[in-house]
């Protein structure tokens, strides 16, 4: 009967940090429709976001790659024909998330603002002002359970 109960106990407690956790979350405020696939393993079908729109998936473990990368582009066929990409990746290994930005094939978003950051003020935020990287290393961590958003053409 105890380890039953046990069982039980360590089943519910898996399925409420399971719930909690947050979200990679792409907000569109420039002026131009942009295109977001989701890779790791596997590749989603594109997704168009107007101005004032956004993307949100929830937190996963890439059963293989073991992350995953939200990859934006400024053409609806961009990943596909190695237009400039902006790449907001993430990592989660409970009870943290691992995320960080980078571009790949030129900077889609040179001279706009780009923030990677979170309503918890404990995630630490990567700030490009000019829409290009930085140098030095961008990767930062976050508990799962926050919320973490690249905020395009940023104020």
């Amino acid at each position: 009967m105890f380890g039953q109960t046990k069982a039980l106990c360590l089943s519910l407690a898996f399925a409420g940090a399971v719930s909690a956790l947050g979200n990679a979350v792409v907000l569109n405020n420039c002026t131009f429709p942009v295109t977001i696939w989701s890779v790791g393993s596997e590749v989603s079908p594109g997704t168009t976001i107007k101005h004032g729109a956004s993307y949100d998936e929830k937190f996963a473990l890439d059963p293989k790659t073991g992350g995953r990368a939200l990859k934006v582009a400024r053409d609806a066929d961009g990943l596909f024909s190695g237009q400039p990409q902006t790449v907001f990746a993430y990592s989660l290994k409970t009870p943290a998330i691992w995320y960080d930005m980078s571009d790949v094939f030129g900077d889609a978003f040179a001279g706009y603002k780009l923030v990677v950051g979170s309503a918890d003020t404990a995630c630490p935020s990567i700030v490009w002002p000019k829409g290009t990287p930085l140098a030095g290393s961008q990767v930062k961590t976050c508990g799962a359970e926050a919320n973490v958003t690249l905020t395009l053409c940023a104020n």
